[in-house]
């Protein structure tokens, strides 16, 4: 069972909420072999709705300083960009010393923001220092650069920037400096590379260098998914992930099977029954092919029935929305979308649901109050409606509304209170409340509430999966386990559960073959499964396997079903590929699994 969401999914596209890290990092991530489950929300994932099994839950995260791998000797010997000599002053004869002399000259105009005396001084100690004497003249050449970054002379930093790193290649001040020259100077590429270098010479502790690189990644992969997206192919997603999709409606007209007024009375057979169909509308056409689940034919069939303007006219319209939704194509869904909530005379339901899914589409291009509206729209003019409940207590979530989510939730379970979907997403907004407050009492309670509804819908797998989340949080790894087991057994092929155990082997037991092989399964049951090549990714950058993890983020980005989740996964593959460029360049490689 799904939520309804999907193809649309959260803005952001879940990081670890705990560790404060963006998911760019586990394409860079450093640090001991554990995967922190903490935090992620759950809900932000990649089946087919906003509380999708996928991207946050479980991801890798590093789980604190890398230790003494990363602490380079001699990285801050180049020093600060005022270092005064060290030992005793040089005689005032030798090149070094008036190298040093004009430098420290130099310094004092700089304190009193006289940039271009400054950078005369320095350029007078270049010419000065000794070429053998490295360390000195990189500082030199990096201190103008300071001088000419205050001037905004951006080509000018990089250029003495590249100077200083020639003479001390782990220089972290003029690597910084010369990748904040080439942001200035769009250069995205060389700024991310530059970046890089300096987060692992850091170790990942440095705020600042850190948010420029989360900033650029984010630059690159919006640029490389706009251009990329634009002109993709259409991808219909595997029928598991369709099904899924459906199954989270209870009241959408569209998803339900052939309804006897809609078939012959004259024939109730088989085959009397299908050629029926084949005589009448492009819309009930449509229909047998889902029933077939022969998808591909939808959209043209629902264009027939919306072209004779017959009778079905709005359900195709919804009908060939949802399908442009699903295979990604939210421009082409919207206008058909818009027109079935502006046909006043057609069925609630059927406008609900457009409500439904336009305000999910919303969110997922990060418009919030117009998704916010839709939502409220379609319970105004529906309000006995229980999909809408359920799907805006999702939404409420995804926008830290836990309070409101939690009334969605109990309104959709007083109009449906068989719905162990609703019934399960509410404990985890419980518990995701109580976690992030840190209350032992509430935290305690909500697990709770997590038994009792797996007890009371003991086939609900989503309900599984979701205490298995929980779980995982509180580092119950064993049971969390058996909870994955539990999902296995009711959908065998929902292939996000084999990511989801897969990454509980790392986090548990730090077993990297069982990981592989079980996200090697998910592959397998559906190769279409975005999550699971991103996941493998993800780990293949952790075992150093840079070339394998950009191959694996190059097959995810093909099967993305949104811009921005292409985007997220550009700059994923982008982070892998700088990570190769720097190794190149300067032999720095973080910690491998």
């Amino acid at each position: 069972v799904m939520a309804a969401s999907k193809p649309v999914e959260a803005p952001g596209g879940g990081g670890g909420g705990t560790a404060g890290l963006s998911r760019w990092q586990l394409a860079l991530v450093l640090g001991a072999p554990i995967l922190l489950g903490a935090g992620a929300i759950y809900l932000w994932g990649r089946r087919a709705g906003l509380t999708a099994r996928g991207a946050g839950a479980g991801v890798p995260l590093p789980t604190g300083p890398p230790g003494a791998a990363w602490r380079m000797p001699g990285l801050r010997s180049a020093g600060g960009r005022f270092r005064q000599a060290a030992g005793p002053v040089q005689k005032a004869a030798s090149p070094l010393g008036r190298a040093q002399a004009a430098k420290n000259k130099g310094n004092k105009y700089f304190k009193a923001g006289k940039y271009e005396l400054a950078i005369q001084c320095y350029t007078e100690a270049i010419s000065l220092c000794p070429p053998e004497k490295n360390l000195d003249l990189s500082t030199f050449y990096q201190n103008r650069a300071a001088a000419y970054e205050q001037l905004q002379k951006w080509t000018e930093v990089a250029q003495d920037c590249t100077k200083a790193v020639e003479l001390n290649p782990k220089y972290v001040k003029a690597l910084f400096r010369r990748a904040k020259a080439h942001e200035k100077l769009d250069n995205k590429k060389e700024c991310l590379e530059d970046v890089t270098a300096v987060c692992i010479l850091e170790a990942f502790q440095n705020q600042q260098s850190m948010l420029l690189a989360d900033k650029v990644l984010k630059l690159l992969g919006k640029e490389k998914a706009k251009e990329k997206y634009k002109n993709r192919e259409p991808l219909m997603p595997s029928p598991q992930f369709i099904k899924s999709y459906f199954s989270s409606f209870t009241d959408d007209i569209i998803s339900q099977p052939l309804l006897k007024g809609e078939k012959s009375d004259e024939d109730k057979d088989k085959e009397g029954e299908a050629s029926e169909v084949k005589e009448n509308s492009g819309y009930l056409r449509a229909k047998q092919y889902m029933e077939e689940e022969n998808y591909d034919k939808i959209i043209s069939e629902s264009t027939k029935e919306i072209e004779a303007k017959g009778k079905y006219m709005a359900e195709a319209l919804l009908l060939r929305a949802t399908f442009y939704l699903l295979i990604g194509n939210a421009s082409a869904a919207k206008p058909d979308l818009d027109q079935v909530i502006s046909m006043e005379d057609a069925n609630v339901k059927l406008r609900a649901n457009a409500l439904i899914k336009r305000g999910s589409m919303y969110m997922q291009q990060q418009q919030p109050v117009l998704s916010t509206q839709d939502f409220n729209m379609a319970a105004d003019i529906d309000p006995q409606n229980a999909d809408v409940y359920h799907h805006r207590g999702q939404l409420k979530i995804l926008l830290d509304q836990i309070e409101e989510a939690v009334e969605d939730f109990d309104e959709c379970i007083r109009l449906r209170p068989n719905s162990a979907l609703a019934q399960a997403q509410k404990c985890f907004a419980l518990y995701r409340q109580a976690y992030t407050g840190s209350n032992a009492l509430t935290v305690q309670a909500a697990m709770k509430g997590f038994e009792d509804v797996i007890k009371k819908f003991p086939k609900c797998a989503e309900g599984y999966a979701l205490y298995a989340q929980a779980l995982t949080d509180q580092q119950q790894f064993g049971k969390a386990d058996e909870m994955y087991d539990k999902c296995i057994d009711l959908e065998p092929d929902n292939a996000t559960t084999y990511v989801h155990k897969g990454l509980l082997q790392l986090q548990w037991k730090q077993d990297l073959d069982k990981g592989l092989e079980l996200i090697s399964k998910a592959i397998e049951i559906d190769n279409k499964c975005d999550f699971a090549y991103e996941t493998m990714g993800t780990i293949e950058v952790q075992r150093g396997n840079l070339d394998k993890a950009i191959e694996m983020f190059n097959k995810a980005i093909n099967l993305a079903k949104s811009e921005m989740e292409m985007a997220h996964l550009y700059s994923l593959c982008d982070a892998a590929y700088a990570q190769t460029e720097v190794a190149k360049k300067y032999g720095l490689k973080p910690p491998t699994l």
